[in-house]
C-alpha cells in the first residue's frame, strides 16, 4: 500500500455547516484550494495564484468533528501554470473509517516579484 502525506488536515467545526447541518461544500473547496496552493507554491518555488477551479464532485458527506485530509498532485505543467488535482478524504472522529468527500482540479499561474506570469520552464534549470 502506498502512503501519501496530506497537504492540509483540518477538523470540521459547527461554523463549517450549511443551513441543513451538513458540512458546507464551499468550506471543503477552500480547504482543497489551500492544499493545492501549498503544492503550487512549493513546486513553483514562489508565488502562485489560482486562476480556475473545475471538475468538482462531492461523492460523500462528512459530519462536524470529522477530520479532513487534502491530498494533491500536479496533473499538468503549462508555460506559466500548474494544474493540480485535489482529493478530500474525511475520517470519522471516533474511528478509522474514511470517505472521499470531494475532488476537483485547480489551475495556478506562477508569478514573479512584479506579479507578472513567470515561466515554469525556468524552474527546471534551477533544480
Amino acid at each position: 500500500m502506498t502512503t501519501r502525506d496530506p497537504l492540509i488536515r483540518s477538523t470540521a467545526m459547527p461554523a463549517d455547516t450549511n443551513p441543513y447541518g451538513g458540512i458546507f461544500g464551499g468550506w471543503l473547496m477552500s480547504q482543497m484550494a489551500l492544499g493545492a496552493g501549498a503544492l503550487a507554491s512549493r513546486e513553483g518555488r514562489g508565488k502562485a495564484v489560482v486562476v480556475s477551479a473545475t471538475d468538482f464532485a462531492f461523492p460523500g458527506a462528512m459530519a462536524v468533528g470529522d477530520e479532513l485530509s487534502v491530498y494533491c498532485g500536479v496533473l499538468a505543467t503549462g508555460t506559466t501554470s500548474l494544474t493540480i488535482a485535489a482529493e478530500a478524504i474525511a475520517r470519522e472522529r471516533n474511528g478509522e473509517a474514511t470517505t472521499k468527500v470531494a475532488q476537483g482540479t485547480f489551475k495556478f499561474v506562477l508569478l514573479d516579484e512584479n506579479d507578472r506570469p513567470r515561466n515554469v520552464a525556468a524552474l527546471e534549470i534551477e533544480k
